[in-house]
C-alpha cells in the first residue's frame, strides 16, 4: 500500500503536512436545506508507509449567536524533524450559510516558520491577507478560508448533494478553486472501528496530485479519512481515532 522512493526526511514530512492541510469548499445552501452545527472534537493519526508520524485534531465550538470556531492542529516527527502546524476559522452561520470573518494559520518546525491571517470584511467585500509583515488585499468574491470545507462539505453531504465547486483562500493567500464529486460508498476499517462512509474525489486540473476523503454519515458526515497520491505514489493517509460529540 505504501511506496517508499528517494528524497529528504523534510520533503516526505511536508508532503504529509500538504495533504493534511487540503482544501476544498462549498457553503451555499437552498433556503429549504437548513444545516446545523454540532460542536465536537475529532482526533487523527497520520501515517506514510504505513508508519504513524504524527497526529492531527478538529475542534469545533459555538461562541455566541451565530458565530463559531473550528480549530484545526497537526504535528508529525520524524527522527530530528518536525512539523507543526494550527489553522483557526471564526466563522457565522448565516442565512443558511457558512460565512468566514477570521482565519488564523501559522507553522514551526524543520526549516521556516510561517504566519498568515486572513480578515473578510463583508461590508466592503474585501479580503485582507497579512503573511508574515506583508499585507495585500483582494475582492470578496465568495471565497471562504482554507479549512471550512471540513464543515461545509458535510452538511452538503447530508442533502444529498454529490458535486460540488469549491473557491477559498488557502494556507499561502492564494485564491483557488477545485471541483468535489462523490465517488462511492465504501466500509473503511479505522482505528476508530469499523465505518460505512461516502468516498468523495477532489478534481484537479493541470496536477498529477489525487486527493480522496472519506466522510461517515452516522458521525454526522465527519470527515474520517483523508489520503493523496501524487504521481501514483502515496504522500500520506490521516485516519479517524476518536470523536467526541460536545
Amino acid at each position: 500500500m505504501y511506496y517508499r522512493h528517494k528524497g529528504s526526511h523534510m520533503s516526505k514530512i511536508k508532503a504529509v503536512l500538504l495533504m493534511i492541510g487540503l482544501t476544498f469548499v462549498q457553503t451555499g445552501f437552498s433556503q429549504a436545506e437548513t444545516p446545523s452545527l454540532t460542536p465536537f472534537k475529532a482526533e487523527y493519526t497520520a501515517y506514510r508507509w504505513g508508519d504513524a508520524l504524527g497526529t492531527a485534531s478538529m475542534e469545533l465550538e459555538w461562541l455566541a449567536g451565530n458565530q463559531y470556531s473550528l480549530l484545526y492542529q497537526s504535528k508529525v516527527s520524524k527522527f530530528f524533524l518536525s512539523d507543526k502546524r494550527t489553522e483557526h476559522s471564526i466563522f457565522y452561520l448565516q442565512d443558511n450559510q457558512l460565512v468566514p470573518k477570521e482565519y488564523h494559520y501559522s507553522r514551526s518546525g524543520t526549516g521556516s516558520d510561517k504566519q498568515l491571517d486572513v480578515t473578510f470584511n463583508e461590508n466592503q467585500k474585501r479580503i485582507q491577507i497579512k503573511e508574515d509583515n506583508d499585507i495585500s488585499t483582494l475582492p470578496w468574491r465568495g471565497e471562504t478560508d482554507n479549512q471550512l470545507y471540513r464543515i461545509a462539505l458535510p452538511l452538503q453531504l447530508s442533502v444529498n448533494k454529490t458535486q460540488m465547486n469549491v473557491s477559498f483562500i488557502n494556507y499561502r493567500g492564494e485564491q483557488k478553486q477545485y471541483q468535489i464529486r462523490v465517488e462511492d460508498q465504501e466500509q473503511i476499517d479505522l482505528p476508530f472501528g469499523e465505518l460505512n462512509s461516502i468516498k468523495v474525489k477532489i478534481v484537479r486540473q493541470n496536477s498529477s496530485r489525487e486527493t480522496y476523503a472519506w466522510f461517515a454519515p452516522e458521525l454526522d458526515y465527519l470527515l474520517v479519512r483523508l489520503q493523496q497520491f501524487k504521481d501514483g505514489e502515496e504522500q500520506g493517509d490521516i485516519k479517524l481515532t476518536t470523536f467526541v460529540q460536545k
